[in-house]
């Protein structure tokens, strides 16, 4: 089944503090259950272009801009909303800066596993409201290298090092697919349930 969701965003509506809180680990073992296991499917194969970003969410802010300021504490941005000083903290790994470039936007659930999970299937707004959501715990702040060694990986394959996050990590990861629809495979399913276990 597909989705149709209608994504309208201010930064008011936003909390500014951390990745919205995902959903509880019992609801996340129910929500597993109802996932589908699927073997994953690249036909036709993933093009990170059919994932528009970063959306301007209020004023000159963009998705980006708008998950830093959320993230961090004392932001300060200039008139296109650039972040020019504050300090961040990346869940994944406990490492601090106060350079904004050193930090990545990371999509929890990567938009390729996105795409071989079922996206394939949408509309390109619809993949644009996926690699754009504020609302579910889809976006962090994160140190830019980590995220860059997650890569397109999923549960089975990577978790944050920072292991007092790797519960709130995969609950988020359970919250995204299930609200999106997506289908998990059967290694990426062990995995969650193993993870949620040690909740």
């Amino acid at each position: 089944m597909l989705f149709v969701h209608t994504v309208i965003l201010s930064v008011a509506s936003v909390a500014f503090a951390a990745l919205p809180t995902p959903i509880s680990v019992s609801t996340a073992k129910t929500y597993l259950s109802q996932l589908s296991v699927e073997t994953p499917s690249n036909e036709p194969a993933y093009s990170r272009p059919l994932f528009p970003t970063w959306d301007t969410i209020s004023g000159t802010c963009d998705t980006r801009e708008t998950v830093l300021k959320r993230d961090g504490t004392n932001v300060v941005t200039d008139s296109s909303c650039k972040a020019t000083s504050g300090k961040w903290v990346s869940p994944y790994d406990n490492v601090a800066t106060t350079l904004a470039s050193d930090l990545d936007i990371d999509h929890v659930v990567p938009l390729k596993e996105a795409w071989i999970s079922g996206a394939r299937l949408w509309t390109t707004a619809q993949r644009e409201a996926f690699a754009n959501d504020l609302i579910r715990p889809q976006l962090v702040a994160v140190t830019d290298n980590l995220n860059q060694s997650k890569g397109d990986k999923d549960v089975s394959r990577w978790v944050p090092p920072l292991a007092s996050y790797v519960c709130t990590y995969v609950r988020a990861w359970v919250q995204v697919k299930h609200y999106y629809n997506l289908s998990v495979d059967s290694d990426e399913k062990a995995a969650l349930q193993s993870y949620l276990g040690n909740c």
